[in-house]
């Protein structure tokens, strides 16, 4: 399974880096879980919102290429502030990101969000009439835009999977791993990262 992770300047850090250490620790102990930092275009790495410089592995494919990855996970940052320079914010009022997630949704990749990266997906109009949550700070944002704003940590709804605040991207990486490698491989990462986690998960069957 090939999982990459949209950055971009002002992404929140770890909406970014939670998710990838858990899919990592999963490929590491066995699981067939590969994941990979991605960026629109080419760049040697991204400012995230603390100003950690994180480097990149890869440009986002084609999502027609055979290297497209299976999942494809955008996270948050900076939306609430409203922050017109390098944010979630700012990469909804450009436009690339979302034109990319329309056409990997088109394309029928399976897609997640971690925090306010879930408004980039509503932006996209992958949400849309779909359960969903984001930060707490952004639902009604996310209701706005006709989203199903649902009250979990993490939702999944098949080919879309949404998670809340910042945190709730383990949650989200960790259902990941146990869908892909079983439950016991997913209790392994949780007790390596020394994480408690949190079994609100709201699926097609709540």
């Amino acid at each position: 399974m090939q999982i990459q992770i949209l950055l971009y300047d002002g992404c929140d850090e770890l909406d970014a880096i939670g998710p990838y250490e858990v899919f990592d620790y999963a490929g590491e102990m066995g699981a067939d879980i590969r994941v990979e930092y991605v960026t629109l275009t080419p760049v040697d790495g991204v400012t995230a919102s603390h100003g950690t410089q994180l480097d990149v592995d890869e440009v986002l494919a084609d999502p027609d290429f055979e290297s497209a990855p299976d999942l494809l996970v955008v996270p948050g940052g900076g939306w609430n502030d409203r922050d017109d320079d390098a944010s979630a914010w700012a990469e909804a009022q450009r436009g690339e990101i979302p034109q990319a997630l329309a056409e990997y949704d088109d394309a029928g990749h399976r897609l997640a969000s971690v925090c306010t990266g879930g408004m980039l997906l509503a932006e996209a109009g992958v949400t849309d009439g779909r359960p969903a949550v984001t930060h707490a700070g952004a639902t009604e944002d996310l209701r706005e835009t006709g989203a199903e704003v649902v009250d979990a940590r993490v939702v999944d709804d098949g080919d879309l999977l949404t998670a809340a605040g910042v945190t709730s991207g383990l949650d989200l990486a960790l259902h990941v791993v146990e869908e892909a490698a079983g439950g016991t491989v997913a209790a392994q990462v949780s007790e390596v990262i020394e994480y408690d986690r949190r079994h609100e998960i709201h699926t097609q069957s709540s």
